[in-house]
């Protein structure tokens, strides 16, 4: 009995993680945007990091990488502080209205690869 329970909590925990998870297909790579700014938000959390940024022209919304692919790279969640400038380069969504997905940001002179 405690078998089938176990899988069953396990394959719903994936379930959700996939589901929540979204494809990279919904990113133009023909397109690559940098945008610079001050941090306004941070969410250093999983599925990926996330951040809106007050660029030159809007606020934009930037998605990162997953935590664990950021800690290992060194980018860890004070790197991408509230107030903090950043320059992000990466690809605009074909989904989401001013949201990019960053291929890699730099702070404070250090740059760091997010793919």
């Amino acid at each position: 009995m405690k078998k089938p329970v176990i899988f069953l909590a396990v394959a719903t925990l994936l379930t959700g993680t996939a589901a929540a998870h979204h494809g990279w297909g919904s990113y133009d790579a023909s397109k690559p945007v940098s945008v610079t700014g001050v941090i306004l938000t941070s969410k250093y959390e999983n599925p990926h990091a996330t951040l809106t940024v007050r660029g030159s022209d809007k606020v934009w919304t930037v998605t990162l990488a997953p935590t664990f692919r950021m800690t290992n790279r060194g980018a860890l969640a004070g790197m991408i502080a509230v107030g903090k400038t950043i320059t992000a380069y990466g690809y605009p969504s074909t989904v989401e209205k001013d949201e990019m997905r960053a291929e890699r940001i730099t702070v404070d002179g250090k740059t760091v690869e997010m793919r």
